[in-house]
């Protein structure tokens, strides 16, 4: 089975639109999203309906869980994006209907989802929605130790909108070390997926991976999207800080 993994779409439409049309012409069974559908983007209506009609599984992100209680430990451009998100998602009367659905969608998402041999969550196997591991953790020996612990083999993962592969030996490996192709019938590892809508490895490009579950591997895609065009939409809400488009640019 082919599984396509994205993750921190980050209600950008236009990287989301893109993404979509390149696992279209993959081919996949299943699609699963790690978290953060929405925040900081200037189109969370759309990446959650579009999210909601594709998704066969879906991990609720901090960003997500932020939009429904009080936000924690945001930082001030976070938090002002996060509070207007909850605005859009309130006031959208074009369908009272759909509108109550997305409401819902967000309350029954889950934190985690455990298969065995996989291990699905936004931030980390210890802490589901909130921890950051970031690539510096494997120099932290009993960190590392502790993470890998939580699962049986592979833990799928997002937040940090840096792709690449920690290994429980004590390696990070960025995708373009292996040429974005990786084996997971050996190493037990922790893999982080990219992000879609707001990468920040210094490669603009939308980021996701296919995952096959009978050759055990694991694929990274990058893919080009009209930023242009969602930077404008962010420049153009005051309650958008520009950086949130300009980062667009760079990928940082």
């Amino acid at each position: 089975m082919k599984r396509a993994i994205i993750s921190d779409i980050h209600g950008n439409f236009e990287a989301l639109t893109a993404v979509m049309g390149r696992i279209g012409e993959i081919g996949v069974e299943e699609i699963i999203c790690l978290g953060d559908i929405i925040g900081y983007g200037p189109d969370p209506l759309r990446c959650l309906d579009i999210v909601m009609e594709s998704c066969q599984l879906t991990i609720l992100g901090n960003h997500d869980q932020a939009a429904i209680f009080d936000p924690e430990g945001f930082n001030p451009v976070a938090m002002k994006a996060i509070y207007w998100t909850r605005e859009q998602l309130e006031h959208d009367t074009s369908d009272l209907e759909q509108a109550d659905r997305r409401w819902d969608f967000l309350g029954e998402l889950p934190r985690r989802h455990d298969e065995g041999e996989f291990l699905f969550v936004h931030g980390s196997p210890r802490d589901p929605t909130n921890e950051y591991v970031f690539p510096e953790t494997v120099y932290e020996k009993e960190l590392l130790g502790l993470l890998m612990s939580r699962f049986e083999r592979v833990c799928f993962q997002g937040h940090t909108h840096i792709p690449g592969v920690f290994t429980e030996s004590g390696s990070f490996i960025s995708p373009e070390e292996r040429d974005h192709f990786f084996r997971v019938d050996a190493e037990k590892c922790m893999i982080n997926v990219g992000s879609v809508g707001q990468p920040r490895d210094g490669n603009p490009k939308s980021c996701f991976v296919v995952l096959d579950t009978e050759e055990k591997t694991v694929e990274y895609h990058r893919v080009e999207y009209d930023t242009a065009t969602t930077r404008q939409k962010i420049y153009d809400v005051p309650e958008l800080d520009n950086m949130l488009g300009d980062r667009l640019i760079t990928g940082r």
